[in-house]
């Protein structure tokens, strides 16, 4: 009952939405339809009179108040929708409390389950650990049978979110599994008796401890028992509380209809006594005038059919304008984006300018100070100021295009409000209030924008201010420098200290090593240290979620104004839409007034129609009721049994009654109703808003009408059919009730007022579907029709009692039919619940994967963004720097080579998910129709954006092509001039390259989340590498610094004692060329030194000129690598952005991943600040060095040492003591670091453990990992080939330092000493001009070098200082050589490490994979063991499971749902968290990366000033100063312009990556803001439907309800009739609820009933299990017994076996029968325990069969006696004669055979006789021809008798072969008999006492020596039917076993069995097998 209700209430839920979805539709089609005739319509409202057009106004305003009514109603539907989402909640709380009930119950199945298959592997082992003991038996094991199972229950319970499908599987399952489990029983029973059997026929080896096995394993046995019947009852007990539950539920349910029920039948009851009074009135004239009203009713229905089709093939052509109009709706959503993504452009744009401005003025500020200091910067400062304009001037035009569209805006809404003024000036008052508040809203907008830009002007204010205090700092830098004399005291402690630096390096190399020792001891305390670095890692996760807090409040602000600018937006939008609106009101209502007259006319005829279709329908059904009263006359005769069939359907009947009286209820609902509406037609005269609500109603009813006509037609088919199939069943019940019929007459005389009551109800049920099928009019028609139909009935009831009684018997056939169709609609109810459930479970999933792809369609936007800027890069880079850009290029399309793969990888992923979301909406209902047309158009999006950027790929890739091309070519023409600064940036591009070439191997290598994983190791690796190769550079950088203050120290400290002694030694050299020219003519060479002077004079001009084209060069080279590095910095953008990618893969394998890189990032801040450190300083020696060679001049000029000179002394001591302090403490960093990357070692070397245990299964990763290994390890070589290639450039340093500090002595002697050193500085300067030339030819030929080397060998014997000095170089060069072996050999001792690491990996792996398969096997025995245990329990769980099934699944459904929801929710905060940290460290390394390059700029600067020194020393050597301090002049106004640039770039820079990380954040917000606009559209175009949908009903109702009107009025006498009938329905109802409550008691103890039975039937099940247990134990101690009694006659038989045979096999055979009946009793036992459950009923006729087949035995055994006698005679005759046969045919082969082989012919016949082998000889030997003689004699007569062989046609070759070929084939011919031997059964068989038998087990295979031991160890009287299969039926069936074959063995053809060998009787002592054996031997 409760499940029937439960049908009827969802059935009712069901139709009631399906009335409201269809009303939804209709309303929208109509809207349309009236939408477009109001579009064709509006060019007629133009030409409308003025009276017309005021009529129109006057209506406009009347639908304004309407509209808000409408509005109002909206909200309260709102309401009520919330309110049903709430209960829907509730009801899925209750389901999901059940579903967690049931995965209790399945959770204690399995353990039951588990704990069984437990036992069932113990019992197993023992039975084969008997069976192994006792040897010979084979065992046969239960795994086959296991594996079935195991399959099933993965399937079965694989998914944890299981539909009903499922648990209907799983119910299958469960079935299955009590299966198993008594099959597994029954294979208990015989591995038992396999136990037995093997003692039986085993010796002594079954021992006590065997038996202590079994006894143990069986009271595990009946301890788990115990445990599962405890379970079962706590089970029930459970079950029974729920069951009570729902029946408490039930009831109350059924409490509050039946007081609803009572309420309405009380309100009915009030209405017929007001309504009493006009009831007398009715009198036969009024019955005359019903029937014509009914005929012309049944006019109307003809007419209203006709109406209802044409309506359909509107609503079909509706369906399709919807559809049209849902595929524009979608192309205005694509506008709607387009016009966000150009608004959010114009805002970056705006911002872009503003910093840019903000950013350029300061530096315009500071490039007016350099103008006004040095007037040679004024192109390079005018052209900057030309940027600051044009910068200005795009600001400017960004804010006009700003003003612009906000003028465009006001200027659209001007020139609609010029189109519009005529129709309505008042709403465009508002309108244009409105508007002009928007206005004033941007113009507050534009004023904030205006004080930002002012905001602006003041920060740049601001940094003038900081320049101005720049240039007060760089005074009181001149002030220090003169403090510089004081420090000339304290060098010789700063160079001691330099020293001790030196041995602190020393000693920093040598702890470096100490350390390498120390982490081989750390291994053991690693475990330690790894806890304390991941707190540590802990609390910078902390901090770092601190600081993305930070941020996300930033970001929130920014959202917050961004928002409330769309909504300014939406708000301007929404005005324009509301206007388009009501101007299409206006133009709808004119046209509906004409449209609605003719829908008037079309409805009407669809009523007539109806009406005709009803007829049609009560004439089937008098025609029904015709054909059963026919057959109830038939059928008289048939009555005896009727009156107990009446009893028991009379309380069906009173259920019937009781839904008929609730139909009738909802009837009298809807006449109450039609009152009401009545009452409301009345007061339409009053006033015209009344008439549009009956308007409203109308239109709500013809959409009800239609759907429900279609629903009764269908429900009256199947009523028809069910009646059909019922009238059979009742001939065969009325054939039986005859006898009793004329009992029961006067009980029909009784109930046939009832009946009466009855029919009554089935025509109003009748009028009711009538009255839904048309309008009220057609409703009240079919009352009267109806009325009058029973008016007739009534007098056909009276006239003849007969008939009433034929069709009472015809009611209780329909109230069976109607009993059975309810149940078939609440089971379709309950699969329609099913299906609904699952629809909507799968509309969540659609919704979820739409808006993933929602997702990776804003990120493939985003990639084809971030490709066309790569692009734009692309292009700028060739025109600007084609020459350098060729490495850089081949990164960028490496780079995007791997992007391109990993989105054709995602596209394959969205492609394969399309798929799948393809079938799932295949598989979905008519119901979910248009989701599946949303999806498709989000399908169609997908892939126009999937085709777009797959072109965007392909162009991308030809312009790379057509580029690399262009770059091939333009690189050979700019090789020669990229030579000078190549070898500095060939580094950076060489590292930049093996980067990205090793992404671009990474990046191919990606294709599962693992390889991810790997990548972004690799990537952190090489940042490590990167590390340490900057270390490196340090270090060297350090060392040239060191070296060039030692030679600087040594110049300045020797420069005052040693000037004299070098001026002396150029003294000598002037003699000595003296004394070489004074061989030649002086004059000639005064004359050809001037000539050198003019020469030199001209190469000096041209060096000149060269240096200005370098510097241009330089400041050319300079812009190029700006723009290389903006490049490189796009590039490594693009790979933060797949590193983020490959993090969020891999956020779920490791969170350590995280860690690692934020550690990575504190590395790389330490060494920025550490080259921040060292650039200082090396900036520092610089300038130092610039201020010597500046004083140089001077001070050689006075002679003397100057001021300036002791004041750069001081300096260089404070920056000297500054230098140790920073030494010592990149000293100590160095130590961290190294102790850092020794700690980030054994982390990533937890992560490869975490990683490799977490794939397992993949093996290709570690192919990966290995290649990854392999590229690290190249990397590492080229590092080393990189610190080689630093060693040669610190040579070539120190060569250069050389040269320079020859050139300055030179330069000094030339200045001491003028006429003699013209002469030699012309030599000097010859050879200086020669290197210039080759500088200028070729920078880095080997020429140059080989000059300088030259100068520096002629000089280094004259300069003992300088020499000192570079054996110093050498010797730190060899350090820094001993440095790095011994990195290297760190390098290799960790990579031995390394792999050391991973062979452990390795056989972790192999151990791991072991644990899997045991635990694999251990899973699968409990598997099977659990599917064994729930078979047991499978009839208990049917009998609760078909009470509890469906709510518990709903519930299950609903639990899983809520929790996949809050897990997604959980996933996507917990994502957006991810993305946050991701951004923030994007960002931070933006940073660091900036910071790297900055100081790589800043040594590559240090470099440039130092070749400008040489140039400039150079220039000394011919004495021209004043050029050489402009040259400085020039070199400091280039350094300061690059300090410019660099800072421009560098913020440039910043502001690019900051604008990035922005877009990407407005990418996000404009992502969310199109799912906010979208849902808005979507509200929007709700609220227009409506509207329209509102306007249009309210049109028609105006002309419906008048016609109406006048129909209504006349009807109103026909309602006061009708309300006659109902108070008697209302009796008749109350009375039938009153029944109704009885017939639900009964259910209920009914249902009572069964659950006591089901009690009972669990108690009985019990006991039997108790029953099991007891013979079981019995079953054990017979076994006892039996063993017991096996070993003492073991022993007895062993002691007597010497002593005496005869008794020994009396005993013997004794045994053997006490053996046979023990294993027949266990066979019989074991039959029983697996035949009781089915055998209980046939037991009787078991009996009678056992006793036949007792006698049949007992006549079997003596046959069998007799053939054992007869066989035993047959034996002993036979035994010591020679067949007649076989000597015949030896002798006529002995004739046969060849002259050679007659002898062994011979030896074999004297073998069969007996006669001995010497004998034999001896014959052979003597005489033959005597013997032959003697043997024809003797042999002469006989030979005629002998049969001879067949001759065959091959017999003459068989003549020629061996004697034993031929025996073997004679022996095969005579294998077959000739006599028929005698016939025998299967049980004649002989018994294994025997001789004959025993004899012939020699000869016997061992299979078949099995067979007959099985079947002879068996007595004849076994019981075939009790005997397990076994013994019943052999194993080996010959067909020679039957009747018509032979019986025994001996007898039998042995060419079936054995080989073929002819059964020779002979003696017991030499016996057949034995003779076999010996012929083949001979």
């Amino acid at each position: 009952m409760s499940s029937w209700l439960g049908g009827l209430g969802s059935g009712l839920g069901q139709s009631l939405g399906q009335v409201g979805g269809s009303l939804a539709s209709l309303t929208g089609q109509i809207s349309n339809f009236t939408k477009d005739m109001l579009m064709e319509g509006t060019e007629e409202v133009e030409e409308l009179p003025n009276a017309r057009r005021k009529e129109v106004e006057a209506i406009h305003t009347i639908l304004r108040s309407e509209n808000e009514r409408l509005k109002k109603l909206c909200t309260d539907l709102e309401e009520k929708h919330e309110a049903s989402e709430l209960q829907i909640k509730q009801q899925s709380m209750s389901y999901r409390n059940q579903l967690q009930q049931k995965e209790v119950e399945i959770s204690h199945l399995k353990a039951r389950q588990i704990a069984l298959q437990d036992q069932l592997l113990k019992l197993q082992s023992a039975a084969q650990s008997v069976i192994s003991g006792a040897g010979g038996v084979p065992a046969t094991t239960a795994s086959p049978s296991f594996g079935y199972g195991l399959s099933h229950h993965a399937s079965a319970f694989h998914d944890d979110d299981m539909d009903f499908g499922d648990i209907i599987s799983s119910q299958r399952e469960i079935n299955r599994l009590s299966n198993e489990v008594s099959r597994l029983e029954s294979e208990v029973g015989h591995w038992r008796h396999i136990a037995q059997t093997s003692k039986a026929q085993g010796s002594d080896s079954s021992d006590q401890s065997e038996i202590c096995k079994l006894q143990n394993i069986i009271k595990e046995l009946k301890q788990n028992r115990s445990q599962e019947i405890d379970n079962h009852q706590h089970e029930m007990s459970v079950l029974q509380n729920a069951h009570q539950q729902k029946l408490t539920e039930i009831t109350r349910r059924h409490r509050e209809e039946l007081s609803d029920y009572e309420e309405r039948i009380e309100e009915l009851e009030d209405l017929l006594q007001e309504g009493g009074s006009g009831i007398a009135v009715t009198d036969h004239s009024k019955i005359h005038e019903m029937q014509k009203t009914i005929q012309v009713l049944q006019a109307e229905k003809v007419e209203s059919t006709k109406k209802i089709e044409e309506l359909e093939d509107k609503i079909k052509g509706i369906n399709k304008k919807l559809s049209s109009a849902e595929n524009d709706r979608g192309v205005l959503k694509k506008d709607q984006e387009r016009l966000s993504v150009e608004n959010r452009q114009l805002l970056e744009e705006c911002e872009s300018l503003k910093l840019e401005c903000s950013k350029l003025q300061p530096y315009a500020v500071k490039q007016s100070d350099t103008v006004t200091e040095k007037e040679r910067i004024l192109p390079h400062s005018s052209s900057v100021e030309e940027e600051v304009f044009r910068l200005q001037q795009a600001l400017s035009d960004a804010e006009n295009e700003i003003k612009r569209l906000s003028n465009l805006n006001q200027d659209n809404n001007l020139a609609e409000d010029n189109l519009k003024l005529k129709m309505h000036v008042q709403v465009l008052e508002k309108e244009n209030s409105l508007l002009n508040q928007e206005k004033e809203e941007l113009q507050i907008s534009l004023s904030k924008l205006n004080n930002e830009y002012e905001v602006i002007k003041s920060t740049a204010a601001r940094d003038t201010d900081l320049d101005s205090e720049l240039c007060d700092l760089r005074r009181n830098l001149e002030a220090k420098e003169q403090e510089l004399n004081q420090s000339i005291t304290e060098k010789e402690i700063l160079i001691a200290e330099l020293e001790e630096l030196d041995k602190q390096n020393q000693e920093a190399t040598k702890h470096m090593i100490l350390i390498k020792d120390q982490l081989s001891k750390q291994e053991n305390e690693g475990d330690n240290v790894i806890s304390k670095l991941k707190k540590d890692l802990n609390d910078e996760k902390k901090r770092v979620h601190q600081l993305e807090n930070d941020k996300m409040n930033i970001t929130k602000e920014l959202d917050v104004q961004k928002e409330k600018l769309i909504q300014s937006e939406l708000v301007v939008s929404d005005l324009h839409l509301t206007k388009q609106k009501l101007e299409d009101k206006v133009a709808d209502l004119v046209d509906q007034q004409n449209e609605l007259h003719t829908k008037n006319l079309n409805i009407q005829k669809e009523n007539f129609e109806l009406q005709e279709r009803i007829k049609q329908k009560e004439e089937e059904l008098s025609r029904v009721r015709d054909e059963l009263i026919t057959q109830s006359l038939l059928n008289r005769d048939s009555n005896s049994n009727f009156k107990d069939d009446l009893l028991e359907r009379e309380a069906e009947v009173r259920n019937l009654r009781q839904n008929l009286s609730e139909i009738e209820q909802l009837n009298e609902n809807l006449k109450k109703v039609a009152f009401d509406l009545k009452m409301e037609n009345e007061k339409l005269n009053l006033a015209c808003e009344t008439v549009r609500h009956q308007l409203e109603e109308s239109i709500a009813g013809n959409s009800q009408i239609s759907q429900e006509k279609n629903a009764i037609v269908e429900a009256l088919k199947i009523e028809k059919e069910q009646l059909d199939a019922e009238l059979c069943r009742a001939e065969k019940r009325l054939l039986e009730e005859t006898n009793k019929y004329e009992q029961t007459m006067e009980e029909l005389s009784n109930a046939r007022n009832l009946s009466i009551s009855a029919l009554q109800l089935d025509h109003e049920h009748l009028i009711k579907l009538n009255q839904e099928k048309d309008f009220e009019i057609a409703e009240l028609k079919k009352n009267i029709k109806q009325m009058d139909t029973d008016h007739k009935e009534t007098k056909k009831m009276l006239s003849s009692s007969l008939e009433e009684q034929k069709q009472l018997t015809q009611l209780v056939n329909e109230n069976e039919i109607f009993i059975e169709r309810l149940k078939e609609r609440s089971s379709e109810l309950q699969e329609e619940l099913d299906k609904y459930t699952q629809a909507l479970r799968k509309n969540e999933i659609l919704r979820q994967t739409i808006e993933e792809k929602d997702r990776s369609l804003g990120s493939m936007k985003e990639e084809n963004n971030h490709l066309k800027e790569e692009l734009e890069r692309l292009r700028e880079q060739q025109s600007r720097a084609a020459p350098v850009a060729e490495p850089k290029t081949l990164d960028s399309i490496t780079e995007l080579e791997s992007e391109v793969n990993q989105l054709n990888i995602l596209k394959d992923n969205l492609k394969e998910e399309i798929k799948h979301h393809q079938k799932i909406i295949e598989a979905q209902n008519q119901s979910k129709i248009q989701l599946l047309q949303s999806l498709q158009e989000q399908k169609k999006e997908m892939d126009e954006f999937r085709y777009q950027h797959e072109q965007m790929n392909a162009t991308h890739t030809q312009l790379f092509l057509e580029k690399d091309e262009e770059i091939k070519s333009l690189q050979k023409t700019i090789e020669q001039i990229k030579t000078q600064l190549h070898e500095e940036r060939q580094d950076v591009q060489t590292e930049n390259s093996v980067i990205f070439q090793e992404t671009k191997v990474q990046g191919l290598n990606i294709e599962n989340g693992s390889e991810k994983h790997d990548l972004s190791k690799a990537e952190t690796e090489r940042l490590v590498k990167g590390i340490k190769e900057r270390e490196l550079e340090i270090k060297l950088l350090n060392e040239k610094n060191i070296s060039l203050t030692k030679q600087i120290d040594q110049l300045s400290r020797d420069e005052v004692g040693k000037l004299t002694q070098i001026i002396q030694q150029k003294d000598l050299e002037i003699q000595a060329l003296h004394a070489r020219i004074s061989t030649a003519s002086y004059p000639q060479d005064v004359v050809y030194l001037q000539q050198q002077l003019q020469a030199y004079a001209m190469e000096r001009e041209q060096v000149l000129a060269v240096l200005s084209e370098k510097t241009r060069e330089n400041s050319h080279l300079k812009t190029e690598y700006h723009k290389m590095m903006d490049i490189v910095a796009a590039k490594e953008a693009a790979l933060n952005k797949l590193q983020d990618e490959n993090k969020k893969l891999s956020t779920r394998f490791e969170s350590s991943g995280q860690d690692m890189f934020r550690e990575t990032i504190q590395n790389l801040s330490r060494i920025i600040r550490e080259k921040d450190i060292e650039i200082d300083a090396l900036s520092q020696k610089c300038q130092t060095l610039l201020t010597v060679l500046q004083t140089s001049n001077t001070e050689n000029e006075v002679g003397g040492v100057n001021s300036n000179q002791f004041e750069e002394l001081l300096q260089e001591r404070d920056k000297l003591k500054q230098q140790v302090k920073k030494m010592e403490e990149w000293k100590q960093q160095v130590m961290t670091t190294v102790q850092n990357m020794q700690h980030e070692s054994a982390q990533l070397q937890e992560e490869l453990h975490q990683l490799q245990a977490q794939v397992l299964v993949d093996s290709d990763n570690n192919c990966k990992l290995q290649v990854n290994y392999t590229g690290l390890i190249q990397s590492y070589e080229q590092n080393e080939t990189k610190l080689k290639n630093f060693g040669q450039e610190l040579a070539q340093v120190q060569h250069s330092i050389g040269q320079l500090c020859n050139t300055k002595d030179l330069l000094l002697g030339k200045l001491d000493i003028i006429s003699p050193q013209l002469s030699s500085g012309s030599s000097l300067t010859s050879q200086s001009a020669e290197s210039l030339r080759t500088i200028k030819s070729d920078v880095l030929s080997e020429s140059s070098k080989q000059e300088i080397e030259e100068l520096r060998k002629s000089l280094q014997e004259k300069d003992a200082t300088i020499r000192t000095l570079q054996e110093n170089n050498h010797r730190l060069s060899d350090s820094i050589a001993a440095s790095s072996e011994l990195e290297r050999k760190e390098h290799e001792q960790t990579d031995s490490e390394i792999k050391q690491l991973k062979e452990k990996q390795d056989i972790l792996q192999m151990s791991l994979k072991e644990k899997d398969l045991l635990i694999k096997t251990k899973s699968d025995q409990l598997l099977s063991l659990n599917e064994n245990f729930t078979n047991k329990v499978n009839e208990n769980e049917l009998l609760r499971q078909a009470v509890t099934n469906l709510k518990e699944r709903t519930l299950i459904l609903e639990m899983d749902i809520c929790k996949l929801k809050g897990e997604n929710e959980k996933i996507i905060e917990t994502s957006r968290e991810k993305e946050t940290e991701y951004q923030a460290l994007q960002e931070t390394n933006m940073k660091f990366s900036m910071m790297l390059r900055e100081k790589e700029f800043e040594c590559h600067s240090l470099k440039e000033k130092a070749l400008a020194f040489e140039h400039l020393l150079k220039e000394k050597e011919q004495g021209k100063t004043g050029e050489l301090n402009q040259l400085l002049n020039a070199v400091k106004s280039m350094q300061e312009k690059t300090v410019i640039f660099q800072q421009e770039r560098d913020q440039v820079m910043l502001a690019l990556k900051q604008k990035q990380m922005e877009n990407t954040a407005v990418q996000n917000e404009v992502q969310h803001l199109r799912d906010k606009e979208l849902r808005l559209n979507q509200e929007l175009e709700r609220l227009r439907n409506h509207l329209l949908e509102s306007e249009d009903s309210y049109t028609r109702e105006v002309l419906a309800a008048e016609d109406r009107e006048a129909k209504l009025r006349k009807k109103v006498t026909v309602l006061e009739e009708k309300l006659v009938s109902s108070s008697n329905a209302m009796e008749n109802a109350s009375h039938q609820a009153s029944l109704q409550v009885e017939s639900l008691q009964e259910q209920l103890n009914v249902a009572s009933k069964q659950r006591d039975e089901t009690a009972l039937q669990l108690s009985m099940s019990q006991e039997q299990v108790k029953q099991y247990a007891l013979s079981l134990s019995n079953l054990q101690m017979v076994l006892e017994h039996f063993q017991q009694e096996e070993k003492a006659m073991y022993s007895a038989e062993l002691e007597k076996h010497k002593q005496l045979v005869a008794e020994w096999k009396k005993k013997a055979e004794n045994l053997e029968g006490k053996l046979v009946s023990l294993q027949e009793r266990l066979d019989e036992a074991n039959a029983a325990l697996d035949s009781a459950s089915r055998l209980t009923e046939q037991l009787d006729l078991k009996e009678e069969q056992i006793e036949e087949l007792k006698k049949q035995n007992e006549l079997r055994q003596e046959m069998l006696d007799d053939v054992q006698k007869k066989l035993m005679n047959l034996v002993n005759s036979t035994e010591g004669k020679v067949d007649k046969v076989l000597m015949r045919n030896l002798f006529t082969g002995h004739f046969h055979t060849p002259k050679n082989q007659r002898h062994e012919v011979l030896r074999l016949m004297g073998s069969i006789l007996g006669i001995k082998k010497e004998e034999m000889e001896q014959l052979l030997n003597e005489d033959q021809g005597g013997v032959t003689k003697w043997m024809t004699g003797w042999l002469g007569g006989g030979s005629k008798s002998v049969p001879n062989t067949p001759l065959r046609p091959n017999q003459q070759s068989l003549l020629n072969s061996s004697f034993s070929e031929l025996f073997v084939k004679f022996l095969e011919t005579e294998s077959h008999p000739s006599i028929p031997p005698p016939k025998l059964s299967v049980h004649d068989m002989k018994p294994l006492d025997s001789p004959g038998r025993r004899k012939l087990d020699t000869s016997v295979p061992g299979s078949f020596k099995d067979t007959t031991e099985s079947r002879s160890g068996r007595r004849t009287d076994v019981n075939p039917f009790l005997a397990p299969r076994s013994a019943a039926v052999p194993l080996i069936n010959p067909a020679g076993l039957g009747p018509g074959g032979p019986g025994h063995l001996l007898l039998k053809p042995i060419s079936d069995v054995l080989p073929t060998f002819t059964p020779l009787p002979v003696l017991p002592d030499n016996s057949a097998g034995v003779v076999l054996k010996d012929l083949l031997k001979q």
